[in-house]
């Protein structure tokens, strides 16, 4: 176990957590030298990243994002490499926060922390290490108040990137396994310190490691170069349950194809199927498919085009004792299935598209904009009057840029006669 967690003395809940919780300190209380400075003093060679003027509000808002385009100049002799802790600073050269450096990366430093909270916890204060595991018990703690693990769902996301106030790292809890996904150099940089971190938390017996080897080529790793040390082999399939069902998730390639941040999605979608036929299109291992099935549907139909993920679909008919008449899953491309359908003027009246990522990267940006275009004008067309499309990104630029809710937003003032519930995750 991590360390003890839920309602215990304020003594014993982490620094960063009793921070939320205190009220903001009286401008008479905060000193008015830096904290960062003086922690600064101690540290030679430590770079300092000089924001443009005008660009520093964004950051001491909460973007933790700062891109090159932002940074005016960077001090320090020799300049900081990839993974290095720098300060951030503003016009003045004032210290604002401080972050882990990349040279390669749009991302020129991913903040960590600011100097407001480098005051009320400076142990944290420019040491990778005392943070990681003060973010680590704030979101074992914050699930833990949320109910996980609980008896009907061991699967959830314990580390959610900028959510938990790190950057590139993303943990899932898959009953006794942790799926680790990295996808900043920091992360790999510090990769023992969070496998170990990891293995504390109750539960935990296994680790796989997944390093996004696309997105890590834009922050300067080849991880085609790196070794894969023994802690990251854990394979096979594990048996989850999620909302009171049963799913086998696999642990063999790059991705689970079960994403934990899709759990309230799902439940939400049991909750409108009662009586409904429900078409579950790139359905992988049937995540909304079986929603829907415990949810009352009078027909389920999956499609996907991966044999094995629909392997681990039928089986999970089979473990939750579903009734194979009313859902069955078919191997098949979503597209070619749609069209079909549409020729055969066959209707659902609720429709879920929860494509795979499309757009991993900016470059690609324009081509996976047309292939969600059509996509969601096929689902469209098989939605009866008055039912519900479902249609779903996990696109990073496709959401960010607006591109996505564009794209739907056409098509809903095209098809008025229909819902349209659209989730980016």
């Amino acid at each position: 176990m991590l360390r003890a967690c839920g309602a215990a003395a304020p003594a014993s809940v982490p620094a960063l957590v009793r921070a939320r919780l205190a009220r903001p300190a009286s401008a008479s209380a905060v000193a008015s030298s830096s904290a960062l400075e003086e922690l600064a003093a101690d540290r030679k060679g430590l770079a300092r990243v000089v924001l443009k003027k005008g660009k520093t509000q964004i950051f001491r808002d909460g973007s933790p994002m700062v891109y090159s385009g932002a940074v005016d100049r960077i001090i320090g002799r020799p300049p900081p490499k990839t993974g290095d802790v720098v300060l951030v600073a503003d016009g003045s050269e004032k210290p604002i926060g401080w972050g882990v450096y990349n040279s390669v990366s749009m991302f020129c430093v991913r903040l960590m922390q600011l100097e407001e909270e480098a005051k009320r916890d400076p142990a944290s204060a420019l040491n990778m290490e005392r943070l990681l595991e003060e973010r680590l018990c704030s979101a074992v703690d914050l699930r833990r108040s949320l109910g996980f693990p609980s008896t009907n769902t061991n699967a959830y996301r314990l580390i959610n990137s900028e959510g938990d106030r790190l950057s590139g790292l993303i943990v899932d809890i898959f009953a006794d396994v942790a799926v680790i996904a990295s996808s900043a150099a920091w992360v790999e940089k510090y990769r023992q310190q969070i496998q170990s971190l990891v293995s504390k938390v109750s539960d935990v017996k296994h680790i796989k490691w997944r390093s996004s080897t696309d997105i890590l080529k834009e922050e300067g790793l080849d991880m085609s170069e790196q070794k894969e040390p023994a802690p990251s082999s854990y394979s096979g399939t594990v048996k989850v349950m999620e909302n009171g069902i049963v799913y086998l998730v696999s642990m063999e390639g790059q991705k689970t194809g079960f994403y934990a941040d899709q759990r309230e999605s799902r439940h939400f979608i049991s909750t409108l199927s009662k009586d409904q036929r429900v078409l579950d299109l790139c359905c992988y291992s049937g995540g909304f498919a079986l929603s829907a099935a415990k949810g009352g549907a009078t027909n389920v139909t999956g499609i996907d085009s991966s044999g094995s993920a629909l392997d681990l679909a039928n089986e999970n008919i089979l473990l939750n004792k579903l009734d194979a008449e009313r859902i069955s899953f078919l191997k098949e491309d979503a597209t070619a299935f749609m069209k079909g359908a549409i020729s055969r003027n066959e209707l659902w009246d609720l429709v879920i598209l929860d494509p795979p990522k499309l757009a991993p990267r900016k470059k690609v940006l324009q081509s996976a904009s047309g292939m969600y275009r059509s996509l969601n004008a096929l689902a469209m067309q098989v939605v009866k009057p008055g039912g519900l499309l479902m249609t779903c990104s996990c696109s990073g630029a496709m959401t960010q840029s607006g591109l996505f809710l564009k794209t739907i937003q056409v098509f809903c003032v095209a098809h008025m006669d229909s819902w349209v519930l659209f989730t980016q995750t």
